[in-house]
């Protein structure tokens, strides 16, 4: 039985005929007694019985429409709590994002939504390979996610909002001689020691492409995925590693310097499933969200001045 075959049921009892239950609820005749006729498959005593000419309920049918009161309170209070939830302004939102998504993104989330009114933010840090931003979006309202730029586009299992297309250049020591280059090329590094991500990780696959341009395989000295723990190692002299442009944390010892023959940038993007954006307080998060990528890319500095042509190659 379903809720339309109850207040079918219901009517019935209460006007006394197919043909006015039909008028009631604004269908034919036929419709009414196709409803019926459901209902009593899945009820094992008979529910109506004819009256001369009208059918009428028997005393397991009255039994059953009265019951039919309870469901429909029952179901009209559900539907508004989730109206309620749907529409509440400041509901609560969970984020999760890479660690320098994180890093860029959660403060500037923090101080957009700190109004009344405005959604509470449970903020996590997840750093995971490529192939399961997509699997965290069942455990979140919103993951901000990452991938490079030739790699396979998300599976439909997630729905995709864009927020940047980063370029991603080459951080080096402030007192390096290559410094003093505004560009780069990748015989320029290649000879050079290389800090890059664990396996499995989207910035490992443009290490692999400055290898193949530069004709030789880079010397792979240090293996780290937080972006503030390699601009440290690169201020100490630790390699060269290819860092965001705008979403990595500015260090005073360390310069980036954009890279030519290399095909060198990420998207940055909100993974979500299509359900959770009917809440109004994750549509107002991801509204934020895009606003604040206007804030990130504005951080491009002299990297982004310089690095404007790279981007359309």
């Amino acid at each position: 039985m379903d809720e339309r075959q109850l207040r079918v049921l219901r009517e019935l009892g209460e006007l006394g005929s197919v043909t006015a239950v039909a008028e009631a609820m604004r269908v034919t005749p036929s419709a009414i007694s196709q409803q019926l006729r459901l209902l009593q498959r899945s009820i094992p005593v008979p529910l109506t019985e004819r009256d001369g000419r009208r059918l009428v309920l028997t005393a397991a049918g009255q039994a059953l429409a009265d019951a039919a009161i309870g469901v429909e309170t029952a179901l009209a209070r559900a539907r508004h709590t989730i109206d309620e939830f749907v529409d509440e302004p400041d509901g609560a939102v969970s984020v999760a994002a890479f660690n320098s998504g994180a890093a860029a993104f959660f403060p500037l989330l923090l101080r957009r939504l700190q109004g009344p009114g405005s959604p509470r933010l449970s903020l996590h840090d997840e750093d995971v390979a490529h192939d399961d931003f997509p699997r965290l979006t069942r455990h979140y309202d919103l993951v901000i996610a990452h991938r490079l730029d030739h790699a396979p586009a998300w599976p439909r299992t997630a729905t995709a909002t864009a927020l940047l297309r980063e370029p991603l250049d080459v951080a080096l020591p402030a007192d390096h001689p290559l410094a003093a280059k505004p560009r780069l090329t990748p015989r320029d590094v290649a000879g050079l020691p290389w800090i890059t991500v664990h396996d499995g990780f989207p910035l490992l696959a443009t290490i692999e492409a400055v290898s193949a341009a530069a004709g030789r395989r880079l010397d792979i000295a240090h293996r780290i995925n937080e972006m503030s723990v390699v601009a440290e190692v690169v201020a100490a002299g630790g390699g060269v590693a290819l860092m965001p442009r705008w979403t990595a944390r500015p260090h005073p010892a360390v310069v980036l310097r954009p890279l030519d023959g290399v095909h060198a940038r990420r998207h940055v993007d909100v993974l979500h499933r299509p359900e959770r954006v009917a809440r109004r307080a994750v549509q107002t998060v991801l509204t934020a969200l895009s606003s604040a990528a206007e804030a990130v890319r504005s951080r491009g500095g002299d990297a982004e001045a310089q690095g404007a042509g790279a981007e359309d190659r």
